[in-house]
């Protein structure tokens, strides 16, 4: 649970958090009986234990679809992602994996840790697979093959325009929209949105990754993985790599607002995607994402420390962000929230200040057209009188005491 100085600072965290972590106990004991799902869920939760959380709430048929799609496309990016493998070696395999959903002989060792566990024993997911709804199926089968070749094509090109950028940010995460909406569709819950909607949900929340783990692909061991455009990166530097220096720190940031700026343009599209869903746990799946996505790139705006280290959004924050998002209303307060952050800390000498006020005033505009924004709570100034978070805060402090009591004189006995 969150840090005990972030709980004093915040104490109005201390209650999401702890409704958080209950459902995180929850959900791990929610793992089906038969070893091949026993295996799927378990490894959900060991490979994206925030995505496993938000996966329970779909119904059993939808839920077990969706969490073979994901544990597909992780084996399938633990391909890609592993640069020991010989491009010789790993194209084939990315360009026909699709196939091998069906023969449960087959298996590729690579990845490190869980990863490594999944593709060894990734007979268990085509098992489940099998098991599936033919309309399941073919939506997964469909999306990797697509995936695959996007993927193989960029094992060989160079992520040089922006339109390199949008395209592979299409093939590995636009796709992914793509698949769950028509899962969705096949489940008879939602009807089937337009894929221009449903890629830019993928689009958003990529490009949130790419931008926030910078330093991590940068740093890659035994090869770099570059995925910011040089369109926009060459503008500010000569290497990719360059922008970590200390010395540069000036330009990185800059390049790195730009990158910010760049990502907006897809906000409105991910709000009229969520707006057009009628199922509450459909709709909170594909939500409670999107909201962690803006938030995490108002922490990013104009901070350096995306080149130094980890940037993210605090627990107790993402607690009150899944807690808190059940309709539309949450979600456009969300967005306006976070956009006034991020619009607080545009820097008027930045290159692409105007551009970037621009996009954000477009994203507030929309927000305050729903006609929803005065129904919502706000994650970044307090709605509860500020006695209850100071009695909150005392309650914490009082049962870190009591447990800490009670451990000691355990010991003693």
């Amino acid at each position: 649970m969150g840090s005990l100085s972030a709980m004093l600072k915040h104490p109005d965290d201390f209650y999401p958090l702890l409704k958080l972590k209950m459902a995180m106990k929850y959900a791990e004991k929610q793992i089906p009986p038969q070893p091949h799902w026993g295996f799927c869920y378990t490894m959900l939760h060991k490979v994206s234990r925030s995505f496993a959380l938000v996966i329970q709430q779909l119904g059993t048929e939808l839920r077990d679809a969706v969490c073979i799609f994901y544990l597909v496309l992780r084996a399938l990016d633990t391909v890609e992602d592993d640069t020991s493998i010989p491009t010789d070696i790993k194209v084939p395999i990315l360009i026909s994996f699709h196939r091998h959903l069906y023969d449960r002989e087959w298996h590729f060792s690579c990845g490190t840790k869980d990863y490594k566990v999944l593709m060894d024993q990734f007979h268990h997911v085509q098992t489940a697979f099998a098991e599936l709804g033919k309309g399941f199926q073919e939506a997964i089968e469909e999306i990797t093959k697509r995936m695959g070749a996007g993927m193989a094509k960029f094992i060989c090109k160079e992520v040089e325009t922006v339109d390199d950028y949008d395209e592979y940010c299409h093939y590995v995460a636009g796709l992914v929209g793509l698949g769950l909406s028509k899962l969705f569709h096949a489940s008879q819950l939602e009807d089937l949105l337009p894929d221009y909607l449903s890629n830019s949900m993928g689009l958003f929340l990529q490009k949130t990754n790419i931008i926030r783990d910078y330093l991590e692909d940068i740093n890659e061991i035994p090869k770099c993985r570059m995925f910011w455009p040089r369109e926009i990166w060459g503008k500010y530097v000569n290497k990719l790599e360059e922008l970590k220096y200390e010395e540069n720190s000036v330009k990185a940031v800059q390049c790195l607002n730009d990158m910010v700026t760049n990502s907006l343009i897809h906000v409105e599209d991910c709000l009229k995607y969520m707006s057009a869903l009628r199922d509450p746990a459909i709709f909170r799946f594909c939500a409670i994402p999107q909201i962690m996505a803006i938030g995490t790139l108002a922490m990013c705006y104009n901070n350096i420390e995306v080149f130094r280290g980890v940037v993210k959004m605090r627990r107790g924050l993402t607690a009150k962000v899944i807690d808190r998002t059940r309709t539309m209303s949450d979600v456009y307060g969300a967005f306006f929230d976070f956009s006034c952050m991020l619009q607080s800390k545009v820097d008027k000498n930045d290159p692409n200040a105007t551009k970037t006020l621009n996009r954000l005033e477009a994203i507030q505009k929309t927000c305050r057209e729903s006609g929803y924004l005065s129904k919502g709570k706000s994650y970044l100034v307090r709605s509860e009188p500020e006695y209850k978070s100071v009695v909150v805060g005392l309650l914490f402090l009082l049962i870190s005491v009591l447990l800490a009591y009670l451990s000691v004189n355990r010991q003693r006995i």
